[in-house]
């Protein structure tokens, strides 16, 4: 190939890739925000109905005493919690005991030592499900502490007649270490995707961290029977087949926050992507390749970049040189100003200096987790 063509291929495709990506941060990543100030303090359902909240624990006894009170104790009218613990070896069903000498609005069970091939996640949700006595059902996990007491508040103001399904904000408390900043960053550029679609009208999927559904709705969809065979999908299959532009609606004020204990081993938050990978290849819809695409683009942009760079000062094309690094210029200013607006209103870091090495690294984690994946046994991801 000429070196005349190489010259014009590649600022034409830095441009075309520069402009899809200021498609997906000024028209899906910055959603959140403009949601925020949309809805600000308003009420949008006219009453707080009595709810049931749901959580499936396993090993999880220092995590419940710590994180069950902030639940037990959110400033809500009418409310159970009801935690189905997955019998071990520790003394969950004791320290549960103690918080319902406490708590008159707690109460729990197990599932069975007996249960076998089936999800045990899915059948604790199952058993919680039908345990409970309210029409609107609130999940969320063992690792996870609301952000104040008005959590069930933020959430029931979405319950609306027409809405069946409330997709909430999770992500990990703040720590020091490289750890923490990558699994941050790399929750927070997920949820940014997921709810921005849902606030645009094509919600995909959801997580059971911070998430509510109407009882008739898992009845209608049959519970989780269409993957039932699945290891996990109790939470994100099960939104990406019942949510619509209709009966969705999404929270994501600061007082409705759930935040995550940071896992004691990296291994358990690469076990959790591993098996979102092996799910998401079951996502109805195109926004998984849409998703995909961006992360895509984004490789290829920098790479286009870099490279019209590099040809620009070995062939002395100046000008070719100096508008590709205006266009990484351009694109990094608008992720730092899309970025900060969403980290402020989620309470989160706003990665100023590590924005650019992120960027580029969290396409290769995803890669690395889809590599491993592929290399595990199908048997790995179904029910046992």
């Amino acid at each position: 190939m000429e070196p005349l063509t190489i010259a014009t291929i590649l600022p034409a495709a830095s441009g075309a890739l520069f402009l899809t990506q200021a498609v997906y941060y000024m028209g899906l990543y910055s959603k959140i925000h403009a949601h925020n100030k949309e809805t600000g303090t308003s009420r949008l359902s006219s009453d707080y109905p009595p709810l049931s909240v749901i959580i499936v624990a396993k090993d999880a006894t220092d995590e419940l005493q710590k994180n069950l009170p902030f639940i037990l104790e959110q400033d809500y009218p009418e409310f159970e919690v009801i935690v189905i613990y997955d019998r071990s070896a520790d003394d969950c069903d004791d320290a549960l005991k103690l918080l319902e000498d406490k708590y008159h609005n707690l109460y729990h069970t197990f599932i069975p030592d007996s249960a076998r091939y089936i999800s045990h996640k899915k059948l604790g949700i199952t058993m919680g499900i039908k345990a409970s006595r309210h029409e609107w059902l609130v999940f969320t996990e063992s690792n996870c502490r609301p952000q104040s007491n008005q959590w069930l508040r933020q959430m029931a103001r979405n319950f609306t007649p027409t809405t069946e399904i409330v997709l909430g904000y999770s992500n990990y408390e703040k720590a020091s270490g490289w750890f923490n900043k990558k699994i941050t960053f790399d929750t927070l550029l997920n949820a940014m995707r997921y709810l921005g679609m849902a606030i645009s009208g094509r919600p995909y999927m959801g997580t059971g961290r911070n998430l509510a559904y109407r009882k008739s709705l898992y009845y209608k969809q049959k519970g989780f029977t269409s993957h039932l065979n699945l290891q996990r999908g109790e939470d994100d299959l099960f939104i990406n087949e019942t949510s619509n532009r209709q009966n969705t609606r999404v929270e994501t004020s600061p007082e409705s926050i759930m935040r995550i204990s940071t896992p004691k081993y990296k291994r358990i938050w690469c076990e959790e992507k591993i098996s979102y990978m092996a799910t998401s290849h079951f996502f109805k819809g195109s926004a998984r390749y849409l998703m995909g695409w961006e992360t895509c683009s984004r490789l290829l942009f920098h790479i286009t970049i870099i490279a019209t760079i590099v040809i620009g000062i070995w062939l002395h094309q100046w000008i070719m040189a100096g508008i590709a690094l205006l266009l990484w210029i351009l694109r990094f200013v608008m992720q730092l100003l899309v970025f900060r607006k969403a980290s402020k209103d989620l309470g989160e870091r706003k990665f100023y200096a590590l924005l650019p090495v992120f960027d580029v690294l969290q396409p290769m984690w995803n890669f690395n987790f889809k590599l491993q994946r592929m290399m595990r046994r199908k048997a790995e991801f179904l029910r046992k």
